[in-house]
């Protein structure tokens, strides 16, 4: 059962990938800062992000199966100004991912040295030094990995974290599961009229509906061999990873919301996210949601630390390439910013939020150019149709008010 289980997961493997920059530990920040301080309130932004994640990873993917050429090559190659463009976006990406990565850290060793004080409560709360020790453990262990892996490596690998961070928080869901009526309120649109609310939402947008998440899709569908006869297998990987988007994220937010919005309690620190579940089930749902919480960071690490030479050798060469000395010194660049939390002290949780709001700026670049491409002759008779470009028209405009909602977002922020 287990064997059938892996092999599924393993066939959707650019899934997967994909799910490695949308739920990470950015994710679980998000999602479990607003289900303590909102409820189930913004449910309906993570159904919307997660629907049009599905409709941008569906085009892109087509895109690749069609053409058998990648995105920023495309953009370069085949749009008016498009080096410009392809420039941009590869700017835009990599910037906010190599922003984010630095959280990431931060919460990662956050979570390993808060389930060591489970088992070591001797261990000084909030330590500086052994917080900074993990993160160079953990930068150092995913670079060997990059260093010395394959793309059926990396893909195995986040295959194990992913399947480990599914299980924990849906697990821990139903420990504290909100009652029916408030879960379908949360499908309302509204906008909570309280500070710090929209850069929350900008916050949900950025880590969800994740520009790389899209850009990438078509060098990882390409690294599967995947030609004309693959309609069917990229159509499933991408429903596949957005359903367990949203499944894994609304157990998170979920998570929270049950155990500590009804008390009046807000997230703020790592140990706030792992205390949450010890009325209910002990130590042992506390470790639950820290192996949630790390496997998240783990999964999110290899993505974000690939982005950069990725999306430069797709631009360069419309092709992945994993054993190039830009390809490790790049990687290398991105685990010592990785360290920048971690070497401050300063507060992960905060500076998760702050960089996430980052990611909603480059997507509408991204979705315009899409729609270009997937209604370009070079597709043939498998142009997109009233109902993908209806999709996409729709993400088009969602990423526009998310674009405008973060300004005002960041502008009550400073």
């Amino acid at each position: 059962m287990f064997k059938k289980i892996w092999l599924l997961l393993l066939s959707v493997g650019p899934g997967i990938f994909c799910i490695g920059y949308t739920i990470g530990t950015g994710s679980v920040t998000s999602m479990s800062k607003a289900g303590s301080q909102f409820g189930t309130e913004l449910l309906w932004v993570l159904a919307l992000s997660c629907l049009f994640s599905w409709v941008l990873m569906e085009a892109y993917g087509r895109y690749a199966v069609v053409t058998g050429d990648t995105a920023i090559h495309s953009f370069k190659t085949k749009l008016k100004f498009g080096k410009f463009f392809a420039v941009l976006a590869v700017a835009g990406v990599s910037v906010g991912q190599w922003c984010c990565l630095s959280g990431l850290v931060g919460l990662s060793s956050a979570a390993v040295y808060e389930t060591l004080r489970l088992f070591f409560p001797s261990f000084e709360q909030g330590g500086y030094w052994p917080g900074l020790i993990i993160a160079v453990i953990i930068m150092a262990a995913m670079y060997i990995v990059l260093w010395f892996g394959t793309y059926s490596l990396f893909e195995k690998v986040l295959v194990f974290f992913v399947t480990i961070l599914a299980v924990s928080f849906i697990v821990s869901m139903f420990i504290v599961l909100p009652s029916p009526s408030e879960i379908a309120g949360g499908f309302i649109p509204s906008i909570p009229d309280v500070e710090g609310a929209k850069l929350m939402i900008a916050a949900f947008v950025g880590t969800t509906m994740a520009a790389p998440t899209f850009v990438v899709r078509p060098l990882l569908v390409k690294s599967k061999g995947w030609s004309n006869g693959g309609f069917s297998q990229q159509q499933k990987d991408a429903a596949v990873s957005a359903l367990m988007m949203f499944v894994v994220s609304g157990s998170i937010m979920l998570c929270a919301a049950g155990a500590l919005f009804k008390e009046g309690k807000v997230i703020t620190n790592v140990l706030d996210m792992a205390n949450s579940l010890s009325p209910f089930a002990g130590r042992f749902a506390v470790a639950l949601f820290l192996a949630g919480t790390l496997s998240a960071g783990l999964s999110s690490m290899l993505p974000i630390m690939m982005v950069a030479p990725l999306l430069i050798s797709d631009y360069n060469k419309g092709r992945m390439v994993t054993r190039s000395v830009m390809f490790r010194c790049l990687t290398a660049a991105a685990a010592l910013i990785g360290l920048t939390v971690p070497i401050l002290g300063a507060n992960p949780i905060a500076a998760q939020i702050a960089t996430q709001v980052s990611q909603v700026f480059v997507l509408p670049l991204v979705i315009g150019c899409i729609i270009y491409l997937v209604n370009s002759r070079e597709m043939r008779q498998h142009r997109a149709g009233w109902l993908l470009n209806s999709g996409l028209v729709l993400a088009f405009a969602y990423s526009l008010v998310m674009s405008y909602i973060a300004l005002l977002g960041l502008k009550d922020f400073f």
